[in-house]
């Protein structure tokens, strides 16, 4: 039978920008009001079809939320948002709201809020429009101390019904405290508020939360194992994210009688049993168990982190088949489902591999520019030389740790039959591999975890179409008919082709700027070097080539031309590829590589003002002298064009002295004298008349 039509209701998240309250709010805006309530294929079909009516409303859940964090976009699932928000402001957006969900099961700090709002709301329900319901998401680390249901048995497991008597985790009174007092206002008038506690175990999928640890410890493969806290023997009661959103619409959907819901699978896995399955799909298949005073030394899990990890707890929910319709992501649990909810944890944190296949004649500079690569964006540098040698020590240690022991091991025996025949190999053809062993040690380095994960550059290898067709050969996929290409294996094969091109000419004049010893340890002598350039031509001049492999897959090369001889380093090549390939999709730098890379910049920084300073003193030095030496050639010159100055005036003024004594002098003195005897009243005018007739009878 059809449900009725509901009208959309508003539900309010708290911490909408945290792991689990994120999941909740996002499975929630993809719910339609009263979704969990259909019980067969029929109706929900017939609501599907409902829905295609354009003038039906959208009667899916509509959420709303605080964030921790403040963002500029608003998240694709939420309707609001909001942050700093005073006390009177937020209870004005819970009164707009008919559901409220507050999650204390992550931050302890957010439990003064939950008890506030429960409070302030129970406070305001004569003012209420509509009925509102309130749900707790708390944690079972307010079970952690709960004595086990029978204590001749204690595989019995608990049940809801021995909530009464449930006693928490000493750091987790204030959540318990909290289950409390929701469960008491709701019973004061539940036609109007309507009060619900969903005790959850710890949560996994998606993105991860506690656990996120042991995944990412796992992934990145820095670990040889991956650590076990404690004894590892402690059962943890679990849930998917999802699973736990869908607990919460199924009570929003039938408001049930009963208000207190554990909130587990069916799972009862020990913490052991979870890392391990972890660490065996994602790293390195190995795990060590590490004392739990050794736990704290771990910076990435709090305290509460490492809490939530040590509960041991049998416990099993009885009410959740009884009264709801739940689809299960995993109800069976996180080991059971663990390829499922390692592929979340990938997509989620964009955890995707690059895988790049590098190209090109010898002395391009292939080995330089997949170094560069690997190093921008953590990726794994694969090279046949490399490969066989890693392969080599792994053998012989392999064989040394066995010391005679489990002589019979078959595993041993083929250890030592593929060593023999590497080393036999190698001897026989001069330090190279046939193309069987180079493709199996090549094939497995490709199939490897580290290479699964983070991805790789294969460099210079395939280089032939049937070295290709064999490296990436898939049997499953030959068995496919409705493919139309060849068949390869889609989790080892590159998604980037770089084919690095260059004149002979350009590559012979690159070799020759070696210097001698770099170019016979990469075999790039002169002879050897035209021979390894010339196959290299002679198998790129076939029509069937390793490039053409790759475009039939329909993954086309991307030809990258070298022509700079001065840029030895390729950091052109380098820029181009990364902006083909784009940003990374792998974790960032942890807090102590973040440390590490701003005290390398601090001590370059450091010595750049030293170098700085050290070259300003020397210029201040060297433009002094240069200044002292110009002043005294200045001083100098100065000196000697005033000597020279002198001179030509002394010599200049000789004529002008000859005639004043011979012409002027004598009338002045004789002037002079008259002018004493007469003595007339203008001396002056006396001299100049004097002059005057003494030079006309001259």
């Amino acid at each position: 039978m059809a449900k009725e039509f509901q009208h959309s209701k508003r539900i309010f998240i708290n911490n909408i920008d945290s792991y689990s309250s994120k999941y909740i709010a996002k499975y929630l805006s993809t719910c339609a009001v009263g979704g969990s309530l259909e019980e067969d294929e029929g109706e929900e079909e017939e609501n599907k079809v409902s829905r295609k009516d354009e003038n039906v409303e959208d009667d899916r859940f509509q959420i709303v939320g605080t964030v921790r964090h403040k963002s500029e976009k608003v998240k694709s699932f939420a309707l609001e948002e909001y942050s700093a928000l005073s006390r009177d402001e937020l209870l004005q957006r819970l009164m707009e709201c008919d559901v409220i969900v507050y999650n204390i099961s992550e931050h302890a700090e957010v439990m003064d809020e939950a008890t506030w709002a429960v409070s302030a709301l129970h406070s305001e329900m004569e003012h209420f429009r509509s009925p509102k319901m309130f749900i707790l998401v708390s944690t079972m680390m307010t079970w952690a101390m709960t004595k086990p249901a029978d204590p001749d048995d204690p595989e019995v497991p608990l049940i809801e019904d021995d909530f009464r008597r449930k006693r928490p985790h000493p750091s987790f009174k204030e959540q318990a405290s909290a289950e409390k007092l929701v469960l008491k206002l709701g019973k004061t008038k539940k036609s109007k508020l309507s009060t619900y506690v969903v005790a959850a175990g710890l949560q996994y999928g998606m993105g991860e939360g506690v656990f996120h640890y042991f995944f990412k410890a796992s992934w990145l493969g820095e670990l040889s194992s991956v650590p076990v806290f404690g004894s590892g023997t402690n059962i943890i009661p679990a849930i998917h994210v999802y699973d736990l959103a869908c607990i919460v619409q199924n009570i929003i959907d039938h408001k049930p009688k009963t208000h207190y819901f554990i909130a587990v699978d069916d799972s009862k896995n020990t913490l052991e049993d979870i890392v391990k399955a972890i660490s065996y799909v994602l790293g390195p298949e190995e795990v060590n168990k590490v004392s739990r005073d050794d736990a704290h030394l771990t910076q990435e899990l709090t305290q509460t982190d490492l809490d939530q990890l040590s509960l041991n707890l049998r416990i099993e929910p009885v009410l959740l088949r009884d009264m709801f319709n739940l689809r299960w992501v995993c109800e069976s649990g996180i080991i059971e489902n663990i390829d499922s909810v390692v592929e979340e944890y990938k997509q989620t944190r964009w955890l995707l591999p690059i895988k790049i296949c590098l190209l090109g004649s010898p002395a391009v500079g292939k080995t330089s520019v997949a170094a560069h690569l690997c190093k921008h964006y953590k990726l794994h540098h694969i090279t046949v030389k490399e490969a066989t040698e890693e392969k080599i020590k792994h053998l012989e240690e392999m064989l040394q740790q066995s010391d005679g022991e489990n002589e019979n091991d078959e595993a041993l025996k083929e250890a030592q039959e593929l060593l023999d025949s590497l080393k036999d190999s190698l001897s026989q053809r001069g330090d190279q591999l046939d193309d069987e062993n180079v493709l199996r040690i090549i094939r497995e380095k490709l199939n490897s975890k580290p290479c699964r994960n983070q991805g790789f550059v294969l460099d210079g290898y395939p280089i032939t179409y049937e070295q290709a067709k064999e490296l990436f050969f898939d049997e499953d996929m030959e068995k496919d008919p409705r493919s139309k290409l060849l068949p390869h294996n889609k989790k080892i094969i590159p998604e980037y082709i770089f084919s690095l091109d260059a004149t002979d000419e350009f590559l012979k004049e690159r070799v020759r700027n070696l210097p001698q010893s770099v170019a016979e340890e990469m075999h790039y002598t002169q002879d050897e070097f035209l021979q390894r350039l010339s196959t290299f031509r002679e198998a790129n001049t076939e029509e069937d080539t390793v490039l053409n492999y790759f475009d039939e897959l329909e993954i086309h090369p991307e030809h990258i031309e070298i022509s700079n001889i001065d840029d030895t380093e390729n950091r052109a090549v380098i820029e181009k590829l990364i902006e083909v390939v784009g940003g990374a999709m792998n974790y960032g730098p942890t807090q102590k590589e973040q440390a590490e890379e701003e005290r390398k910049r601090a001590v370059e920084t450091h010595q750049q003002l030293i170098q700085e300073a050290a070259e300003m003193e020397l210029t201040e030095a060297v433009e002094k002298a240069r200044m002292t030496v110009v002043l005294e050639e200045w001083n100098k010159n100065v000196k000697e064009v005033k000597k020279q100055e002198h001179e030509l005036l002394e010599t200049r003024s000789i004529p002008m002295r000859h005639y004043l004594m011979k012409y002027v002098i004598p009338t002045l003195t004789q002037g002079l004298l008259e002018c004493c005897k007469v003595k007339p009243e203008d001396p002056v005018d006396f001299l100049a008349e004097y002059f005057l007739r003494n030079s006309s009878e001259d």
